[in-house]
């Protein structure tokens, strides 16, 4: 197969008025078709069921983008024999021959790049630069795996032995279940179900029920690449009825979750749990999020520093699990460096995410919307708050891009996921103290440094305990093929994405001796 060497695919520029207008028509569009309905798709065969799960605009919640049929767990199993009954035929494929189904795919997805961009503006309240940057990160991830699918296709390295050949290669593992978040409602669902199809697997996709026209939009690109029926089952349901009853099935053989910690130990106790029937360990990927942190010390451009801290804090409405959720500061700089965030802060729009100006958008739902006004609250009573601090329009879900200083490591604000637009604000008194407050967590995922000082940077890259360190940059918007993404500790189980090593997850080895 020849193909151009894996580049990653650039962005929208919004100020050129040709795409400006684009994306205006392409979400003008999609608005004027809503309400629309999509059923399950199980072996190639769409499936209506009588149970929907509707799909709301979080910026304008009285606007119904449409609905999907839900699954039960009886068309789940469906579902997972559908899975099986693909598998042998995908696997048999030479990698060359899905790589080839994959990158028809990234043609098919970048063909509808803009339009898939203004469904996420409109489902999942992604901002036009946010939006069309998880498309891209979606076509990364279809192209690059494909590439890598090749590239382990061969014999692994081994040494010889007088009188035997001996031969040692990865093979697939078989049907599995694919749990994505809605926070990447393209980017992360796509990387997570094609990242094991590329390696001859095939799954059951159950969209998060936030995003799920998303999901459906997934799927209308594989069924134009020509993907054979079967390889990717698309069927949103309950988080019990479904979710857990594949879990839980004997007959999955992986697991792949990306979501809260709360839920992605649940997951990882229930697959590894070995059930009736069952004939092996099934393997369980998780990515779990995080309570990242950035440290400035007092040499640190404080200008950048603050870009970058508001840039990590508050894209996509901090709802990222890279986002910068701790400032931590040095005592010497912490007041000026708080001036400046604050007023970076103060200066985002916060908005419809249809409108290009618009900085912050909604939140995705009226329990996110809740959750974070609630932690809000609670770091009212344990700082003060200098920045936000209020919901906004009570026509969605929005909040103010808050921030909260006077912290102390230990609270509660400094410790617990909130998964939205709040930053919590910690002085510390020396560089040695910001480090210890922020591996003080359970979470390693990303985290970031600013400074000048080369010892200082040197030490972060040895001591600082995520599995994503950026150093005089944002600690958001991991490449794909640059930067392998995935975290430490209760962040997950470390499998990077966007790297050859994620494909391996799904992979297992087998090796063959024969004696002349």
């Amino acid at each position: 197969m020849k193909v151009p060497a894996f580049a990653n695919e650039p962005f929208l520029d919004f100020s050129i008025p040709a795409n400006r207008e684009a994306m205006a028509s392409a979400v003008a569009t999609l608005s004027s078709r809503a309400p629309v309905h999509h059923p399950l798709v199980i072996g190639g065969e769409e499936v209506d069921t009588m149970e929907r799960i509707e799909s709301h605009n979080p910026c304008r919640t009285e606007q119904l983008l449409g609905t999907v049929a839900s699954a039960g767990s009886d068309l789940a199993d469906k579902a997972l024999d559908a899975a099986w009954a693909a598998f042998e035929g995908w696997a048999a494929l030479p990698a060359e021959s899905r790589a080839r189904a994959l990158l028809r795919a990234a043609a098919a997805m970048r063909r509808r790049r803009v339009e898939l961009a203004a469904l996420e503006v409109l489902e999942a309240a992604k901002t036009w630069p946010e939006a069309d940057a998880d498309v891209c990160e979606a076509i990364d991830f279809i192209e690059y795996y494909a590439r890598v699918a090749v590239e382990l296709d061969g014999d692994v390295p081994t040494g010889p032995w007088p009188g035997e050949d001996n031969v040692t290669r990865y093979i697939p593992l078989g049907a599995g279940v694919i749990l994505p978040p809605w926070n990447f409602p393209l980017a992360i669902l796509t990387g997570m179900a094609l990242g094991p199809v590329a390696a001859g697997n095939t799954v059951v996709m159950k969209p998060a029920p936030e995003t799920p026209l998303v999901g459906w939009a997934l799927m209308e690109v594989l069924r134009e690449a020509g993907l054979p029926a079967g390889v990717v089952n698309y069927v949103p349901g309950g988080d019990i009825e479904v979710g857990e009853h594949l879990v839980t099935h004997p007959q999955t053989r992986f697991i792949s979750f990306t979501g809260s910690a709360e839920v992605g130990k649940h997951v990882y106790e229930l697959g590894a749990r070995v059930g009736p029937g069952q004939r092996w360990l099934k393997r369980v990927v998780t990515e779990m999020g995080g309570k990242d942190a950035i440290i400035v010390d007092e040499t640190a451009d404080l200008d950048a520093a603050a870009e970058g801290v508001v840039a990590s804090a508050f894209g996509f409405q901090g709802q990222k699990c890279s986002a910068c959720s701790r400032l931590i500061a040095v005592d010497a700089i912490h007041d000026a460096l708080l001036e400046k965030v604050v007023a970076r802060t103060s200066a985002l729009r916060v908005g419809d995410a249809a409108d290009p100006s618009t900085n912050v958008a909604a939140l995705i739902s009226k329990a996110q919307h809740d959750k974070v006004l609630s932690y809000i609250s609670v770091g009212r009573s344990e700082g003060k708050v200098v920045a936000g601090g209020e919901a906004g329009d009570p026509a969605g879900y929005f909040v103010q891009p808050t921030v909260v200083a006077g912290l102390s490591g230990d609270a509660r604000l400094a410790r617990e996921e909130v998964f939205g637009p709040v930053l919590a604000v910690i002085r510390a008194s020396s560089w040695g103290v910001a480090l210890r407050i922020a591996n003080d967590t359970e979470y390693g995922l990303t985290g970031g440094v600013y400074s000048r000082r080369r010892d200082r940077l040197d030490e972060a890259r040895r001591s600082f305990q995520v599995g994503n360190l950026y150093l005089n940059r944002k600690c958001t918007g991991a490449l794909v093929g640059v930067q392998p993404f995935g975290g430490f500790n209760l962040s997950g189980t470390d499998v990077k994405t966007g790297c050859p090593d994620y494909l391996r997850a799904f992979l297992q080895m087998k090796t063959v001796t024969e004696r002349f």
